[in-house]
């Protein structure tokens, strides 16, 4: 699948083909940190399926839990992150979802790092729903 997007204000942009099948959510403590949430999702593109058109994003290399170091490529100047890769000679690389323009279609296929996952974020089916951030005094 071809998806096309960006940072939030514009200055990375990218293409890149993806397997829809290969699209996860990671509950691990450094995603819950990194992103400001409880999880994350990505979308796998193999490097010659993925090309930055514009920008140059900063990098962060992170040491996960196991020793395994992950480049975490961010906007500059907005702060988006837009992907993940391997620091040297990377293979692969995980979009950050939310920057695709195809977003509603990337249907994530699996989950990982469950056992750090907040409790409430494994099912979000009972709490209350607006279509729109609700009006405040």
């Amino acid at each position: 699948m071809k998806i096309d997007g960006g940072c939030h204000c514009g200055y990375i942009t990218y293409e890149a083909t993806i397997d829809s099948e290969q699209i996860g959510i990671c509950h691990c403590t450094d995603c819950q940190t990194l992103s400001g949430s409880a999880f994350r999702t990505g979308a796998l593109a193999p490097k010659d399926h993925f090309r930055l058109l514009t920008g140059e994003p900063s990098i962060y290399v992170k040491t996960a839990e196991s020793g395994a170091k992950r480049a975490q490529a961010f906007c500059p100047r907005c702060g988006t992150h837009v992907y993940s890769a391997a620091p040297d000679d990377p293979q692969v690389f995980s979009i950050r979802t939310g920057t695709a323009r195809q977003r509603n279609q990337l249907i994530p296929t699996g989950q990982i790092w469950c056992r750090s996952a907040q409790i409430w974020a494994m099912d979000l089916s009972q709490i209350k729903k607006f279509a729109e951030e609700p009006l405040r005094p």
